[in-house]
């Protein structure tokens, strides 16, 4: 079965540097939460909010140790007014046998801002 798994961090500045740094931090976390290989993943689609041009976060991907070839798209959010700024966010695809609550998606830095329900317990 395939499931979707969210993630998004922030940035500070527009720097090609922090957004692989920052990606990179995020898409490992995801994994070890999830008990992801790079071979469960089928793809994964990177958005990023406006003014976040300095570097390709996919960038990230590929220069971890087995993630090479995944499949890996990046994007312009919609720029809604009032939204997160400096965002980046990612769904990866990925199959699993894990029910859909049982997936833990994961939210770093201000982007813990964006689905506070993700992050609470889940009891059902």
């Amino acid at each position: 079965m395939t499931r979707g798994v969210r993630g998004a961090t922030t940035i500070e500045n527009n720097e090609a540097k922090e957004i692989i740094e920052h990606t990179r931090t995020l898409v490992l976390e995801m994994a070890e939460k999830n008990h992801i290989q790079p071979e469960d993943v089928s793809h994964a689609f990177i958005s990023v909010t406006k003014g976040v041009d300095a570097a390709f976060p996919a960038k990230a991907l590929r220069e971890i140790d087995g993630w090479k070839y995944v499949p890996v798209m990046c994007m312009q959010e919609i720029d809604v007014p009032g939204s997160l700024p400096k965002c980046i966010r990612i769904m990866m695809v990925v199959n699993t046998d894990a029910q859909q609550k049982e997936i833990e998606h994961t939210f770093q830095r201000e982007a813990v801002k964006l689905r506070p329900d993700l992050l609470e317990r889940k009891d059902s």
